[in-house]
């Protein structure tokens, strides 16, 4: 896959199109988790997506809490904030960001949710408030990990409240961060005479070098996984150098609100609109 972007050529108003090659390294769906290869670009191109991801993306998040009735042992404060920090499945399609919305942020369908949990413990033991008791008024937003604990009750005790969700960004508040995303230099390994092939599998756990015909031999499929300087130039004394290029292994880890995809192609379009804006910014100029 291709991903073109521009550079400035000679000449005032010139450009030519560059061009970078991403390749998917793992892609697993179901733990929320994708990891790929960007060649031939920089670091400053590769840390902005990372910070544009965390900053940038929206996300839904409850904002406010109205507590009804709360006996429980924890205090109000206590129990909103942890409803606020709890993942919930976001649909981007159906909300806007409070400041963009056409009631300009003053609470409506498409800017704001809400979600009310009501419980009684009726029983002598003690019973357990999970995020699963939370009823949305939108089946598609709802937490992501339903047996969330919120808060035990003892019997008679009851938590009543209603909640609001709204979008907004992780450069506000963590709690609207996407995911945990990172990045690192893709290693280049060159090896040399090694006369202890055996201790340097066992160094990197059998996970980065076997041995075929003798002979220490990297793991292709495993290479960009681990962190090999400083344990695989030590134990083969020299005789392993590791090194990198310019190309770098990018890793996004969802908490679950957006898939890895959804994540990656919003942090994309908020990347072209911010240098579209620039651009519109340097002609004005003069």
């Amino acid at each position: 896959m291709t991903v073109a972007g521009k550079k400035a050529a000679e000449g005032e108003g010139e450009f030519k199109e560059d061009k970078m090659e991403v390749r998917v390294l793992e892609n697993k769906k179901d733990e929320g988790k994708v990891s790929f290869i960007i060649k031939d670009t920089s670091a400053a191109f590769v840390n902005a997506l990372r910070r544009i991801i965390i900053e940038e993306v929206p996300t839904m998040a409850i904002e406010d809490v109205e507590f009804r009735k709360n006996n429980s042992i924890l205090y109000d404060e206590m129990i909103a904030h942890r409803l606020g920090l709890m993942p919930l499945k976001t649909d981007l399609k159906s909300y806007n960001l409070p400041e963009k919305c056409k009631c300009e942020g003053k609470g409506c369908a498409r800017c704001q949710l809400k979600l009310t949990i009501h419980v009684t413990n009726k029983k002598a033991a003690p019973i357990t408030v999970y995020a699963s008791d939370i009823k949305s008024k939108d089946p598609a937003v709802k937490p992501v990990y339903p047996t969330t604990p919120i808060v035990k009750l003892l019997k008679d005790q009851s938590l009543e409240l209603e909640a609001t969700a709204v979008l907004g960004k992780g450069k506000d508040h963590s709690k609207w961060s996407p995911a945990l995303v990172y990045y690192k230099y893709k290693p280049v390994i060159e090896i040399g005479n090694v006369k202890n092939p055996e201790e340097m599998v066992e160094a990197a756990h059998g996970n980065v070098f076997e041995i075929k015909n003798g002979k220490l031999e990297v793991i292709k499929d495993n290479l960009f996984k681990y962190d090999l300087a400083g344990v695989a130039e030590e134990v083969s004394k020299g005789e392993v150098k590791v090194t990198h290029d310019n190309d770098f292994i990018f890793y996004i880890e969802s908490w679950g609100q957006l898939s890895c995809k959804e994540i990656l192609v919003q942090a994309l379009d908020i990347f072209n609109d911010t240098f579209d804006q620039f651009a519109e910014e340097i002609k004005k100029v003069k």
